[in-house]
């Protein structure tokens, strides 16, 4: 059997890191925080953005208020990142040739419907996904294994058949935790800061499905997540 193949969705069909920062940033400005919100994307990326919040804020913060501040720094982020709505290079060829290999392909995300449809609807990326999986289908974000494992639940799949395309170190140990193996995508750590990823790609012009069978066999194990950095 192919191995299934996983992708999350920001920062791996999409290249938003910076913008989500910046958004993330003008919060901040506004809140009068001084937090360097790109240096916390990088260790925090793919947690959901109200528990983001939580390892900024000094203080408990009211759910209603942390809402609040979720909604306004989301419609931040669709302003800055609304003309610049394209998918990682390649990224369309590679699901095409894995579609018609015979792959199951899933999508798994901690964002939530309307994010998915600002992103995956506006590509046109829906029909290559089998399954799409966001954070209205799961109790736990990323670093917990639970959006990988729903996804490979709906897919009808082994975990220890999937491979996850991860652009963050959260995910890459959420995808181990859930017995998966990961491949990085750098459109938003370097390639020395994932922790054992199966290979590291700069976008999806560097790899072909045909490929996956062999670099799966170079990691018969899977690798165990080591602690959170930071």
């Amino acid at each position: 059997m192919l191995p299934a193949l996983i992708f999350d969705m920001d920062g791996v069909l999409v290249d938003n890191t910076t913008a989500h920062a910046r958004s993330f940033q003008l919060l901040f400005r506004d809140l009068g925080l001084t937090t360097n919100a790109l240096r916390l994307l990088k260790r925090l990326n793919g947690m959901p953005a109200p528990e983001i919040l939580t390892h900024v804020f000094r203080h408990p913060v009211p759910l209603k208020q942390r809402e609040a501040y979720v909604a306004q720094r989301e419609f931040l982020y669709r302003v800055l990142f609304w003309n610049k709505r394209r998918e990682v290079a390649g990224l369309t060829a590679f699901l095409k040739a894995a579609r018609a290999a015979g792959h199951p392909i899933g999508l798994g995300t901690g964002s939530g419907e309307e994010a998915i449809h600002y992103i995956v609807d506006h590509l046109g990326l829906r029909p290559y996904f089998d399954v799409i999986v966001g954070s209205d289908d799961v109790k736990r974000g990323k670093p917990h294994p639970d959006t990988w494992l729903v996804t490979a639940k709906k897919l009808g799949v082994s975990p220890a058949d999937c491979i996850v395309f991860e652009d963050g170190l959260l995910g890459e140990q959420a995808a181990y935790r859930a017995g998966m193996r990961c491949i990085g995508v750098a459109t938003t750590l370097k390639a020395k800061d994932f922790q054992a990823p199966l290979t590291v790609i700069k976008d999806f012009t560097e790899l072909n499905p045909v490929q996956l069978p062999a670099l799966l066999a170079q990691q018969p194990q899977v690798p165990k997540p080591q602690k959170p950095r930071g």
